[in-house]
């Protein structure tokens, strides 16, 4: 008799007709046959040592899966069944007593992910004592998702298994294979040591808050399931109807009971949780579309029920090919699309849950606020950029006086990769002579330049001396300068530099010659040393451009990941000590090398994988590789390793003081010697980590369980300033973008050495009215390009105090320095014992060096005696 249609919930029907309990009998039957089972399984791996390892294995794999170890999918107990059912004949025999914990747990995530048993369920009695008939195993899969048939043959183990979780199970166990086949060492930390967590494995986490809903409150205990588990089923419905080919994956969990719940307090405290959501995308072209079409209008059932569904969101459109549908249209600024998951997933909750949309906290933009200026993402600009970059190209390609044609202009800047924090906006200042651009009431005082890199074409007439090659460089840029001028560009020309404004941009020009790249072919790949320093860096900024750039191709959620990351390390004051090409390499390895997740889609899960990236990896001992178009055979790969090992032959005379602590290899750098040869620093490095650990803990928590009081989203960019020994606030208005200061610098809890009033020479901002500037080329005058009195006072620090104290800032847009005394050690006997004595003095002479911009000086400690 099969227990799968019968009803043992009396109160449980509908319309006077009891309703099957499947779930409910199964529940029974378990506790029933608890003892047959557990003494089948115990006897089964009793004797075997390889077995009972490799289930070790598999139960630290799930464990670490939190989404997979859970009420509806898997346990230890059902774990340890699937492994017996492959000893057994009835599972194939697929483990034998000659395999090894490692090659039984390859086979079971490779059962997991791709056996077609599944289908017809799987029966751990063996074929002889087979006691199971054909129709029983019938009615079991027409009832449950998934069936494991018990050693007595009347208990599906899985009954609580939903057909959600089992999919996401099968995508875990072929993320395992993946790990195993791909990862080094077999994936053993990718497996067993990494935490795959709802945060950071899911592109998108939705919280709901159902604790006094009416579709709970009217829910009865009653039922074949538990209440919350019907919840589950109408969310995971609902979302899946709404989102449809959007996302690839969609996992509903409500862990109803609250961990630190106690038996004597109650049923009240439950479903005091949120209900949590873990949404992971399909493409994004499928998923950020605007229009979702429906049925055709006379298809009148289905338009009916399209309708019902969507409600007013629902509106008949004619599209271009002449087609009449039903259709969504989700409107929405091209840096706003990655909202639109959030906003169909509120609309469609609110509609049939009957929430509030405070009850709905959807993971998606909170993190927004630190890229936005003046509520917009500059990114919104970049196609204008982009057209400035081709017109200036087009222009230089064009030029017929210069003596030697330009063959190549390629941008250097992060802005054409994608991965500026801030990308430029057009400036009105910065247009042709002719152009009839309409001027606001003020503007930017400042104007950055974008670094362009022109390569000329072959001669053999230049000279050799390096000195007569860099003056020859100078006249080639300033005979382009003056031919672009004579186009009605606008230039600013020195013998150092010539900027180019045109389009609403400046383009600083840089000459790469052709000679540098024969001898860096000629010198080998790591070998540089005798190519031009200016050239040799061109080379690696350009050749680091065209990877990142093909990069950003294939994962468009590249760019938002590396500018959180750029912005991340600049508000905590990193700025000084990892250059802006070192943390896209950062971002690019775990687009690479996503395991044990996927390559994420969203820029909140890559950026908590960054964070956790930067805090776990072995940089002591494990060097970064970053094969971004797998170029990298197994010769190249040896030679990395034994340029990291030169690297690291210094830690055992030197432990604290190791060269190069992150060492980051790619195709055109093995050694890590273009952005990490000297600095971040071990000591550096570990603060880093340390901060990264934090944030990452902290935006863990904001993911999976929300605000509490203070910490909230902001505090993931808010620094410490009590970590340092002095602190330096600037005067905001006298910075070069005052307008990218995050949060404005408290003061400090220390002693004010000194303080200082604001400079009325320079101001961000200047006027256009025309009541105030005499002409336009009056105001142009005035535009400084290049200009930061940040950078300025911060260069001068460091040359007259290059071993008293390390400088700590941020780049981007702060108004706070932070300063840390150097190891005496470090310095001389003298310049140490000074700075003992009288650190306040040092930072009197910090504040004037910086009169005019710094708004006071701060002591919090003083150097310790060594």
């Amino acid at each position: 008799m099969n227990l799968s249609t019968r009803n043992n919930v009396r109160a449980y029907g509908k319309g006077g007709i009891n309703l099957p309990t499947p779930k409910y009998n199964c529940s029974i039957l378990e506790d029933m046959f608890l003892e047959e089972n557990a003494e089948f399984v115990s006897s089964s791996i009793a004797d075997w040592k390889a077995l009972q390892e490799a289930l070790v294995l598999l139960k630290v794999w799930a464990r670490q899966r939190s989404s997979i170890y859970t009420h509806d999918c898997l346990s230890g107990y059902l774990i340890s069944a699937i492994l017996v059912f492959l000893t057994v004949d009835s599972g194939g025999g697929l483990i034998n007593r000659s395999m090894t914990a490692r090659q039984i747990f390859r086979i079971v995530v490779k059962f997991l992910a791709t056996s077609k048993m599944w289908t017809k369920g799987l029966v751990i009695q063996p074929t002889k004592k087979r006691t199971i008939t054909k129709e029983d195993m019938a009615c079991l899969l027409k009832t449950f998702d998934v069936v494991i048939c018990d050693v007595s043959g009347h208990v599906n183990l899985s009954f609580r298994m939903t057909k959600s979780a089992f999919i996401e199970l099968q995508d875990e166990a072929a993320c395992a294979l993946n790990c195993l086949d791909k990862c080094r060492d077999g994936g053993f930390e990718e497996l067993f040591m990494t935490k795959v967590d709802l945060g950071a494995k899911f592109d998108s986490c939705l919280r709901i808050n159902l604790k006094g809903n009416s579709k709970v409150t009217r829910l009865t205990f009653c039922l074949d399931d538990l209440s919350w588990r019907e919840l589950e089923k109408d969310v995971q419905s609902l979302l899946q109807q709404g989102l449809t080919d959007r996302t690839k994956m969609i996992r509903v969990l409500w862990r109803s009971t609250p961990s630190e719940w106690n038996i004597m307090d109650g049923f009240s405290e439950f479903g005091s949780s949120p209900l949590l959501v873990g949404i992971m995308l399909s493409s994004l072209e499928k998923s950020f579309r605007l229009v979702d079409i429906g049925p055709n209008p006379e298809n009148r059932d289905e338009a009916i029920k399209f309708r019902r569904f969507w409600g007013e969101k629902a509106e008949l459109r004619r599209f271009k090919d002449g087609t009449i549908a039903e259709s969504t249209v989700w409107e929405s600024e091209s840096w706003e699309k990655h909202t639109i998951i959030k906003r169909i997933a509120d609309h469609v909750l609110i509609k049939h849950l009957v929430l509030q949309k405070e009850d709905l906290i959807h993971v998606v933009d909170q993190l927004d606020f630190c890229l936005l200026v003046g509520g917009q993402d500059p990114v919104a600009s970049s196609g204008a950029l982009f057209e400035a970059f081709d017109t200036l190209a087009k222009q230089l390609r064009l030029l017929d006086d210069i003596p030697l044609k330009i063959s190549t202009v390629q941008p250097l800047d992060p802005a054409f990769r994608h991965t500026s924090v801030f990308p430029p906006e057009p400036h009105p200042l910065a247009y042709e002579k002719k152009s009839s651009q309409r001027l606001p009431n003020f503007t930017a005082t400042c104007i950055q330049s974008l670094e362009v890199m022109i390569q000329l074409e072959g001669s053999g007439n230049w000279p050799l001396d390096p000195v007569a090659m860099e003056k020859t460089k100078s006249a080639f840029l300033l005979k382009m300068g003056e031919s672009l001028e004579d186009r009605g560009m606008l230039v600013t020309a020195s013998e150092d530099e010539v900027n180019v404004l045109t389009s609403g941009y400046s383009f600083l020009l840089k000459i790469f010659h052709e000679r540098g790249l024969l001898l860096q072919k000629r010198a080998g790949d790591d070998k540089t040393q005798n190519v031009p320093s200016e050239d040799k860096e061109l080379f690696l900024r350009s050749q680091h451009s065209s990877m990142i750039n093909g990069l950003h191709g294939r994962y468009q959620v590249y760019g938002p990941v590396v500018r959180l990351a750029k912005r991340w390390i600049s508000a905590h004051l990193f700025s000084s000590f990892i250059s802006e090409e070192a943390v896209e390499l950062l971002v690019a390895y775990l687009f690479l090398k996503p395991y044990p997740f996927h390559v994420p889609s969203s820029r909140a899960a890559g950026f908590l994988r960054f964070l956790r990236l930067l805090s776990s990896f072995d940089w002591t001992f494990s060097p970064m590789i970053i094969d971004i178009n797998n170029d990298f055979n197994l010769k190249d790969e040896k030679d990395i390793n034994e340029n990291f090992m030169l690297s690291r032959k210094s830690y055992e005379q030197n432990p604290h003081d190791i060269e190069r602590a992150m060492f980051l290899a790619t195709s055109y750098d093995k050694s890590s010697e273009a952005w990490t040869k000297h600095s971040p620093s071990k000591q550096v490095l570990k603060r880093m980590a340390s901060y990264a650990k934090s944030s990452a803990e902290l935006l863990t928590n904001l993911i999976l369980h929300g605000q509490s009081g203070q910490y909230t989203w902001e505090c993931v960019f808010r620094t410490p300033l009590s970590n340092y020994d002095a602190v330096i606030l600037l005067h905001q208005e006298k910075l070069s973008r005052p307008h990218h200061v995050l949060f404005p610098a408290e003061t400090p809890n220390g002693k004010l050495v000194i303080c200082g009033k604001p400079s009325k020479d320079f101001h961000p901002y200047m006027p256009l009215n025309k009541g105030v500037v005499k002409s336009l080329h009056d105001a142009r005058e005035k535009l400084l390009v290049n200009f930061d009195p940040t950078t300025y006072f911060l260069r001068d620090l460091k040359c007259a105090f290059p071993k008293t104290f390390k400088l700590w800032y941020d780049s981007i847009g702060g108004d706070a320095v932070g300063l840390t005394w150097e190891n005496s050690k470090k310095r001389g006997r003298d310049e140490a014992d000074e700075t003992m004595l009288e650190p306040a003095s040092i930072l009197k002479e910090v504040g004037n060096a910086g009169k005019g911009l710094v708004r006071g000086v701060y002591l919090l400690k003083a150097p310790k005696l060594q």
